[in-house]
């Protein structure tokens, strides 16, 4: 039974001893030049402004929350949609009721963010 495993461990380990051997490589062969250029933040080429204390806007927050529950709704509406009419004839009208329950959970992130004001884009 365990023996059906034997080449996905393999792959496995393979995958982690050449993550593992690539970082260290990288370490052991690469140049170690430091000097104050690279080792100050990088801020899309500019210098840094301000400090790193700096509170960030709870609307930035809601947008990010916006495209999650967008992407999500995307990634599970799209092959429901495709395969529907396989579905229904299956299983009924819970596949239909199961989705509407899912899409109401997802509308109600979208009214938090709607009364949050994160769809004023201003």
């Amino acid at each position: 039974m365990i023996v059906q495993y034997i080449p996905i461990l393999l792959v496995i380990a393979v995958a982690i001893i050449f993550a593992f051997a690539t970082v260290f490589s990288s370490n052991i062969f690469g140049p170690k030049r430091p000097n104050p250029n690279k080792q100050s933040t990088y801020e899309s080429g500019m210098k840094p402004v301000g400090t790193t204390n700096e509170r960030i806007s709870v609307k930035y927050y809601l947008v990010a929350m916006f495209f999650i529950i967008f992407d999500l709704e995307v990634i599970f509406v799209y092959p429901w949609a495709v395969q529907f009419k396989t579905l229904f004839l299956a299983n009924g009208i819970s596949v239909f009721i199961s989705m509407i329950i899912f899409l109401i959970v997802l509308e109600l992130g979208y009214l938090y963010v709607f009364k949050k004001g994160g769809f004023k884009w201003d």
